[in-house]
């Protein structure tokens, strides 16, 4: 596609440990301010349901292995992503995860995507385990167990939080307090939000 060359996309990234609130405040801002939310994580699940697609079998084996997918992998992914929905504001929830995910994200996109902001949803790590477990009843979702819950508040310490640190050195941070009501949090958000446009 020659004539997507001269779009370049606004892009939001959206981190925090896992129970944060970043899937509930990404439909808020959606529905409030029409940036598309495109979750690394569901793209991934999703493309590996596909029997056509020709990265199933590695994404699977990344997932059942705790393991972070491939970089070259989720942003061909968002990209398409971006592509299919013809629009120009993205949120991009729960990436990038790791200096490898950065640094592949700043190669392949860097021409493609401009990162206008990083929402740092912070919130303890006692509140995001308790609303993991809570969800876990309902949400079908295999690592929401304490197990797998331990090991992904570790990976996101290790790999997630000097990410967030780069973006806070280059003034892009805007951090959040997870441990509020979801209304007192979008209140938050919206104010940020008002900032962008100003």
């Amino acid at each position: 596609m020659s004539g997507d060359t001269n779009t370049m996309y606004n892009v939001i990234f959206v981190l925090g440990g896992p129970g944060a609130g970043k899937g509930t405040q990404c439909e808020r801002i959606e529905s409030t301010f029409g940036y598309v939310h495109l979750s690394a994580g569901d793209l991934l699940r999703e493309e590996r349901k596909k029997t056509e697609s020709k990265y199933k079998d590695e994404i699977e084996r990344h997932i059942k292995n705790g393991s972070i997918v491939p970089v070259e992998i989720t942003c061909s992914l968002l990209r398409e992503a971006m592509a299919k929905s013809q629009k120009q504001n993205f949120l991009i929830d729960g990436f990038p995860r790791n200096k490898d995910n950065l640094d592949g994200w700043n190669k392949e996109m860097d021409n493609v995507a401009r990162v206008q902001k990083v929402l740092f949803f912070n919130c303890p790590d006692k509140i995001c385990v308790e609303r993991c477990l809570l969800r876990g009843k309902t949400s079908g979702r295999s690592d929401d167990n304490e197990e797998s819950l331990k090991l992904r508040i570790q990976t996101y310490r290790e790999s997630t939080m000097p990410i967030i640190e780069h973006y806070r050195q280059l003034s892009l941070v805007a951090e959040l307090d997870g441990n509020k009501t979801e209304e007192e949090v979008f209140n938050d958000v919206k104010q940020v939000f008002q900032g962008l446009s100003s």
